[in-house]
């Protein structure tokens, strides 16, 4: 298994989401994630810092790997400094969006994960930390 370090990414375009995705993935790999896994990790970056884009303008993607006793994985947390998320209960559901998205962002991201771990504030931003086991 090769050694895998944190990265983080800045998330202020378009192109700044398919870096995370691509950067998320090559953790994934180094760690020793299955090329399923890797493109599901992939996914749920990509979802989130989508929304970080699309609902703040920009915010920030860390990646890591991590071990916690004997279990192995990896830990993204995706950070916005935008306007919160109002209801947060519906912004969990499949298909609540306040855009024109499909509203998978979030409830998708968390099914495709482990672990998922959401903290927001109205006016100050939000905290998505996300992970997956081997």
């Amino acid at each position: 298994m090769a050694q895998a370090q944190t990265v983080a990414v800045d998330v202020e375009s378009e192109a700044d989401i398919v870096t995370a995705r691509v950067r998320t993935k090559a953790v994934a790999e180094a760690i020793g994630f299955n090329y399923m896994d890797q493109t599901r990790i992939a996914t749920a970056v990509s979802e989130l810092a989508r929304n970080a884009f699309q609902y703040a303008g920009k915010g920030k993607v860390r990646i890591s790997p991590i071990d916690i006793g004997s279990e192995h994985g990896i830990e993204i947390v995706v950070e916005d400094h935008g306007p919160g998320i109002k209801d947060l209960e519906s912004a969990m559901k499949g298909g609540y969006s306040t855009s024109r998205g499909l509203g998978m962002g979030l409830s998708g991201s968390r099914k495709l994960m482990d672990e998922f771990e959401i903290k927001t504030r109205i006016g100050e931003g939000t905290v998505v930390r996300i992970r997956k086991w081997m």
